[in-house]
């Protein structure tokens, strides 16, 4: 069972940036796949990025590259989300997740989740 806890959401205005962290414990496994999903109130969960294990492979949702970045560090068992430029829709519970091997986009071939961490900006 792998435990993934996400930290540094907060408030920031727009035009900010946030980094987020999501430490991952557990039996480890080099063929973890890591993601990040975003929910905003009334909204269903989003796909925000993937990273394969050795970096080789990354996917962003649609119009956040450029905006956001993702990176692990498989040394402290962490992923990375940088966020700039950020804006009001931007707003939502930020959640990590993880699988085995494959990067994917959609949540529902993700195994383990955290519980996510708050993101909110001001406009």
């Amino acid at each position: 069972q792998v435990q993934l806890i996400e930290s540094g959401g907060g408030l920031v205005q727009a035009g900010g940036s946030l980094r987020l962290s999501c430490a991952a414990s557990g039996p480890t496994s080099s063929a973890y796949a890591l993601a990040w999903f975003r929910q905003a109130p009334g909204k269903e969960r989003e796909f925000v990025a993937a990273i394969g294990w050795s970096s080789e492979t990354t996917y962003y949702g649609d119009s956040l590259k450029g905006r956001f970045t993702a990176s692990r560090d498989n040394a402290k068992n962490t992923l990375y989300l940088q966020m700039n430029s950020l804006k009001a829709d931007d707003t939502a519970i930020y959640y990590c997740a993880a699988r085995l091997y494959s990067v994917r986009r959609r949540d529902d071939e993700y195994t383990y989740w955290g519980q996510g961490t708050q993101v909110t900006v001001s406009s």
